[in-house]
């Protein structure tokens, strides 16, 4: 566990070092778990976007994207239930002065169980090599029976108090955390508070004078925006069931324990797309999205082995069937995106609240019904750390070297080609800048002429761009050049005129949609 740690801490010094992610407000020390995405980093945030977008627009005739205001009116949350509901159990520890979130700490105390017994698994593996039997070491080890034992029991109690009648049971709550013996991670201590509520959602006010302002909310999703403009879309796009609306946006949520870098932000960014359909439907619908969506993940390429469903425990309100899509990060398997069957909960709500009739009628049966809803909600900035997560690499060479790489999917990666002329003149530089002109308007080219060649592919390795040409004497003879593999380092000679075949169709983003159909 510890060593990967360390490796996510690298990853997070590797963002800041090569333009990725740089702490907000830097120079006045930054501002608590808010990122500003650099040069490169908001090449690749881009590029994730694009491929989640052609994928959810493109690829489906009928799903089609909006683009709502962030600041919306003030009924809306209250509709959507985040005035009331939208808050998170908190505890204080007396000793360190410090704030958790109560069921994180639980959840954490969960996951070292799981921890331990991996661990006792991993030992025995190495053990038993090809003769080990997960099965039955799992049914029949006394460490890993104890643990288990200790998880299921602290499971059931979770749940227990997750779903108490009126609410989550608060009081329950922290008698899981002193029965665990769960401590501070600052203090050491158990000196803890009771658990108390709050609310996630941004305040601030609209209006000309204090006292003529009203109180509005920096949205704490975007899925409401869609909602409200079901109507809108439905009418003017003359859609007929099932049909889906896709947005990407920024959130807001006043995160009172925000970590693991950019995992838990106070200002975050979602890819969403609520897909309507007719009750009755919703299950089927709601597996075939569960589908689609990990199809998309894992098309990828990073292996089906580090991503797996994880069904929810605690529905939320409205939801009669909720999943989510994890992905095996350094700090273990965590949440990127969200699979919900809403039911008609968020449509009927805006109906109650803003007087309007919200409902499809169905040409085919000749009736009105409120639609159901299934969303999928994916964090861009969770997809952006898994992505750099699962690339980063530490390659040791065979001369004894060492390279630091970024495997990233050629059609993600911020820079597609790096083009060098070997040296300043001899008229390399004006050769390599000609390459450069006939192929930017296709894809996203570098130039460099700084230092040795050795550094300037390492320097290019760092960011994760798969393709480097070199331009050299032979070029200016023959319009040949070296071309150099980011993964493999093989380097052949191919003429200029082929670059752009050879490249392109690897590094668009229609390259990952064609695996899709």
């Amino acid at each position: 566990m510890a060593q990967q740690e360390d490796v996510f801490k690298k990853i997070v010094s590797h963002c800041k070092e090569y333009g990725f992610v740089f702490p907000s407000s830097d120079i006045y020390d930054g501002l608590g778990a808010v990122y500003d995405y650099g040069q490169n980093g908001v090449e690749l945030k881009n590029n994730i976007k694009q491929y989640w977008w052609q994928s959810m627009v493109l690829l489906h005739e009928n799903i089609v994207g909006i683009d709502a205001a962030i600041f919306m009116h003030p009924t809306t949350w209250k509709a959507s239930g985040h005035v009331d509901a939208f808050n998170d159990p908190l505890i204080d520890n007396r000793d360190s002065k410090k704030r958790y979130r109560a069921d994180v700490l639980i959840e954490d105390q969960l996951a070292k169980y799981e921890d331990k017994i991996q661990k006792e698994i991993e030992k025995a593996q190495k053990r038993f090599g090809d003769a080990f039997d997960e099965a039955q070491f799992r049914a029949t080890n006394a460490r890993v029976l104890e643990n288990q034992e200790k998880f299921d029991a602290l499971h059931k109690r979770y749940q227990e108090v997750m779903n108490a009648e009126g609410g989550i049971d608060l009081e329950g709550m922290k008698q899981i955390i002193l029965d665990e013996g769960i401590v501070c991670p600052i203090s050491g201590t158990r000196n803890w508070t009771d658990v108390r509520q709050f609310n996630l959602m941004f305040k601030t006010e609209m209006g000309s004078t204090a006292d003529g302002a009203s109180t509005i909310y920096l949205r704490p999703e975007t899925a409401q925006g869609i909602f409200v403009n079901y109507l809108n879309v439905q009418k003017t796009g003359r859609m007929k069931l099932p049909f889906g609306i896709a947005q990407i946006g920024k959130a807001f949520r006043n995160e009172i324990v925000a970590r693991q870098f950019i995992f838990r932000m106070r200002e975050f960014e979602q890819m969403e797309m609520q897909f309507f359909i007719k009750p009755g439907t919703e299950l089927d619908w709601f597996a075939k999205w569960k589908e689609t969506r990990m199809k998309w993940h894992q098309n990828l390429g990073f292996g089906a082995e580090n991503y797996r469903f994880h069904d929810h425990d605690k529905l939320a309100h409205y939801a009669n069937a909720a999943t989510d899509i994890e992905f095996h990060m350094p700090f273990g398997f965590k949440e990127v995106e969200g699979i919900h069957s809403r039911t008609n909960f968020d449509l009927s709500q805006h109906a109650k609240y803003s007087g309007k009739k919200i409902e499809y009628f169905d040409p085919e049966t000749n009736e009105s019904y409120t639609p159901y809803v299934i969303e999928t909600s994916i964090g861009v900035d969770r997809m952006f750390l898994s992505i750099m997560c699962h690339s980063y690499e530490e390659q040791q060479l065979p001369d004894g070297q060492t390279r630091t790489v970024l495997h990233l999917p050629a059609a993600l990666a911020p820079v597609k080609l790096a083009v060098f002329p070997l040296t300043k003149k001899d008229g390399m530089p004006e050769k390599a800048q000609e390459i450069i002109n006939d192929l930017r308007f296709h894809f996203n080219c570098k130039y460099e002429e700084k230092d040795q060649i050795g550094k300037r592919y390492r320097r290019m390795d760092a960011i994760g761009c798969p393709y480097c040409v070199t331009v050299d004497q032979q070029t200016l003879e023959d319009n040949t050049v070296t071309l150099r593999d980011r993964d493999t380092m093989e380097q052949r000679r191919v003429a200029i005129s082929e670059l752009r075949g050879i490249i392109e169709d690897k590094v668009n983003i229609t390259s990952l949609l064609k695996k899709l159909l």
